[in-house]
């Protein structure tokens, strides 16, 4: 597949990586910044155009007339629109797929979007409501350190952190068929100080194992209970930033908790109180320790740090933490930042980047493909597959599951079959044709080796 990419920065060099370390691609990066470019092309094996993105030349330097897909992922939302609308007017490019980050365009009312009769874009990537909906869940499932949704929400994979206390800590994974008997799930990952083990039902949970099951929604409290004492439900959240996720998390969780917002500017703080009904909109820096005292931050369930500077988030965050905050959860944009507070008081990290390569690459993988979803920090994935065909045509469907040759750690989680049935992963299961399956991969570079499975 041809395809371009349209900005060089941690977003696009992130997806060059990915497409051309997995797969058979012709890539081609597009960006004004030449130090940028050069650091990939040294690194990878890609062709790189220095300038302006939406300049019809520069497109048809990069080959736009041959392209399959254009992926536009510049730091600018107007850019990114413009690129696509030429890529679409003068060379006809099938797929075109953008980030746009202001909410205002992609507002559900107006329908800006459409190849029939808008501006000519076939997937829009916004990281805010990404970011907005990932918290969401987290906020509704207490304990889960991760939670993805996939076949319309029907069927999760959840990580939450094995603790003393936890029904099934100490035991074998056989046991948790005991506890839950009429639950059904899959524990398809455990990780142990870091170090990948791949389940088996002799394995024995440890306290401090992070520990990754797929489930049914209904499930997903029984599940966690049976690794830690289960919390309650958040009642107390306080949000710092008043940026776009900022205001979309108050405005979306103001009806069911009592929700405080810190925004440092006085001006838009006042904006921010006329927008929210039933939040309390606080002007002041969410890392000044008095503010946060007459606040009683010590009664906060839940500290949410979202603004748009990672070092304001990580320091205000532990700091509400060490004031008595139960929980914070972080926005963090840099990757390295990701892996200096891995170990740190703050309990969860939300990284944009990640959440966004995980939205691309379900729209640039080949057919059959999904959803993606990455984990820590790039290195895993969780993917959903759809199996097409019959047992002469395809190598998914008419075998059970245990005939199916996976790379060694590749786990299938569960099946989803027609409107009704989820099937939790059974080695007899037979696939049939249009089957959703959801497939774990402890490295995500074992992925050309899931797609040699869709071919026919």
């Amino acid at each position: 597949m041809k395809i371009i990419i349209l900005g060089a920065g941690q977003t696009g060099s992130a997806l060059a990586e990915y497409l051309v370390t997995e797969h058979e691609n012709d890539v081609t990066v597009v960006d004004e910044a030449a130090d940028q470019l050069q650091s990939l092309q040294e690194r990878f094996d890609l062709r790189v155009i220095q300038g302006k993105v939406c300049h019809p030349q520069v497109l048809e330097s990069a080959g736009a007339e041959n392209a399959d897909m254009l992926v536009a992922v510049t730091n600018s939302d107007e850019s990114n629109i413009l690129a696509c609308q030429i890529a679409h007017s003068l060379f006809n490019i099938e797929q075109k797929v953008a980030r746009i980050r202001a909410v205002e365009y992609s507002d559900d009312k107006y329908q800006l979007f459409s190849i029939d009769n808008g501006i000519p874009i076939n997937h829009i990537i916004s990281p805010e409501k990404l970011i907005t909906q990932h918290i969401s869940q987290l906020i509704q499932y207490p304990g889960a350190l991760q939670i993805a949704s996939f076949c319309d929400d029907r069927v999760y994979l959840v990580a939450a952190t094995a603790y003393y206390g936890g029904a099934l800590v100490g035991s074998e994974l056989s046991e948790l068929n005991e506890h839950l008997p009429h639950v059904e799930v899959k524990i398809v990952a455990i990780y142990r100080q870091h170090k990948f083990i791949r389940p088996i039902d002799s394995t024995i949970i440890e306290a401090g194992d992070l520990v990754y099951f797929i489930t049914e929604p209904s499930n997903i409290k029984a599940v966690i209970s049976e690794l830690q004492r289960l919390e309650k439900p958040y009642k107390r959240i306080m949000i710092s930033g008043g940026g776009s996720v900022a205001v979309a998390l108050a405005k979306r969780l103001e009806n069911d908790y009592q929700v405080k917002l810190i925004e440092r500017n006085a001006q838009k703080a006042e904006l921010i109180a006329d927008k929210l009904i039933n939040t309390t909109v606080l002007h002041g820096e969410s890392a000044d320790q008095e503010l946060l005292s007459q606040e009683q931050v010590e009664l906060t369930d839940l500290f949410i740090a979202v603004t748009s500077d990672d070092e304001s988030n990580i320091m205000s965050s532990m700091l509400a933490k060490r004031m008595g905050a139960k929980k914070v959860i972080v926005l963090i944009q840099r990757q390295a930042y990701l892996e200096l507070i891995n170990d740190s008081v703050i309990d969860i990290a939300i990284s944009p980047q990640l959440a966004t390569i995980s939205e691309l690459l379900s729209h640039v993988r080949q057919s059959g493909i999904a959803k993606v979803v990455s984990l820590r920090q790039g290195s895993s994935e969780v993917i959903e597959i759809i199996a097409h065909g019959d047992k002469q045509t395809s190598k998914l469907v008419g075998r059970s599951i245990n005939e199916i040759k996976l790379p060694s750690g590749i786990t299938i989680g569960a099946v989803v079959r027609g409107d009704d049935d989820v099937i939790i992963s059974q080695n007899e299961l037979v696939i049939e044709d249009n089957d959703h399956l959801i497939i774990f991969l402890p490295d995500r570079k074992a992925i050309s080796e899931v797609e040699k499975l869709l071919c026919t």
